[in-house]
């Protein structure tokens, strides 16, 4: 049996998304700048790709641009508004849990003389909205927050989070990384006054190489990529016209079936969770909650130290997106050898950040929540999709309860 359990980093694409991505690879192939009947099939395609977006994000279609994933999006997004609105200021605001493709932007900006205050988050992995809101001065040109930490699901209040900064300095931008959690939580930019959205395709049944960077109208952002002046400038080079089309159907079928297939996420985490309890030196790193009256906080995860119990069925409560639980196992040295000792089975899990997952290092999210230093570097990450059963669970707890013993045996000699 295989099971699949590492859809944060990349997912299996849709069999509508394959076909249009075919169809537009094979058949209706012209460059969407020609004039003639192939360039315009090819057009339609984009423009089709942008009005499925806009529809669902409730924007206009001209505030859509597409990139080649989230790491441009986001390098754009913060690049971006801190080259356009310079002269307002050089202050830009992030967290200390953000991916690399934030970091490493606002580490870059700081060389060429900004100046990035990096928010702490609670053991939760949530920032504090009055830290939040201290931070936001008169010279904050942009604010970037991710939406779901990639790592252990933490749902940020980006809502409130926009409401305050805005409120503190009307002109300063607000950035959303949206990678983890678009097509798993609903978003609406407009309403939650978020400025810059980013989002990556083959994170919902999308092809890799795409994403889109959602700008509100009036919002100043110069760009990155310079040349033939394609989407009005804002990113010039020729749209990669297959992977456009794909990523307006993932999207489509992504919200589509929202309701339907958080449902099936959380049944599918909530047995997860469960299948963990019953498991010896397991401990939850991701803030999943827990029902009233077991004796245990009703806002009380693992990551407090608590023990495992059945998750709370109230959405409105929840801190942790349904398709990510990140554990540490005692006794394990390092969380490699069991994500290999798992792969030798056919289930296939991470150690970290699909994106720096092959270069293992201590995890600075782990680090922030509070982990112990003996966990750190024994933390795997199980991410689910709509694909994910509830046999490949059972068999994925049922490895975990082999493996571990024999794992902590051959350490303990």
């Amino acid at each position: 049996m295989e099971a699949y359990l590492d859809n944060s980093a990349t997912t299996r694409c849709s069999k509508r998304v394959q076909d249009i991505v075919l169809r537009a690879m094979a058949e209706d192939y012209g460059n969407p700048s020609s004039l003639h009947q192939k360039g315009l099939e090819a057009e339609r395609y984009v423009r089709e790709a942008k009005e499925r977006i806009a529809k669902i994000l409730k924007v206009q279609e001209k505030e859509i641009f597409f990139t080649s994933g989230g790491t441009e999006s986001n390098n754009l997004a913060i690049l971006g508004a801190a080259r356009a609105n310079q002269r307002a200021g050089k202050h830009l605001v992030t967290t200390a849990i953000e991916h690399a493709s934030v970091l490493a932007p606002m580490q870059y900006l700081q060389e060429q003389g900004f100046e990035v205050t990096y928010l702490p988050v609670d053991r939760n992995g949530r920032v504090s909205l009055e830290e939040l809101g201290q931070a936001v001065r008169e010279d904050t040109i942009l604010v970037s927050m991710m939406h779901v930490n990639n790592e252990i699901g933490t749902i940020e209040p980006i809502q409130e989070a926009a409401e305050l900064v805005k409120k503190k300095n009307a002109s300063t931008l607000f950035h959303v990384d949206a990678v983890q959690s678009f097509g798993k939580l609903p978003i609406y930019p407009k309403r939650a006054k978020i400025d810059l959205l980013s989002v990556s395709g083959h994170k919902l049944h999308g092809p890799k190489g795409i994403g889109f960077l959602y700008v509100r109208d009036k919002a100043k952002v110069k760009p990155i990529l310079f040349g033939g002046g394609q989407q009005k400038g804002m990113r010039s080079g020729t749209e990669n016209v297959p992977a456009i089309a794909g990523l307006g159907v993932a999207c489509e079928d992504a919200y589509r079936d929202l309701e339907a297939n958080q449902e099936h996420l959380r049944s599918i985490q909530r047995a997860f969770v469960e299948g963990l309890g019953r498991l010896e030196g397991v401990r939850i790193n991701s803030p999943v909650e827990f029902p009233e009256g077991m004796g245990i906080p009703s806002k009380a995860s693992s990551a407090e130290g608590v023990g495992l119990g059945k998750v709370r069925e109230c959405a409105e409560a929840w801190l942790c997106a349904p398709h990510i639980v990140n554990a540490s196992f005692e006794g394990i040295d390092r969380s490699e050898a069991l994500l290999h000792a798992l792969e030798e089975k056919g289930i296939y899990v991470s150690s970290g950040s699909a994106c720096s997952s092959n270069k293992p290092a201590i995890s600075a999210t782990l680090r922030a929540i509070g982990v112990p230093k003996e966990l750190l570097s024994a933390a795997l990450r199980f991410s689910f999709s709509v694909d994910t059963t509830m046999e490949e669970v059972e068999y994925t707890i049922s490895a975990l309860e082999e493996l571990l013993p024999l794992l902590r045996k051959y350490r303990s000699h």
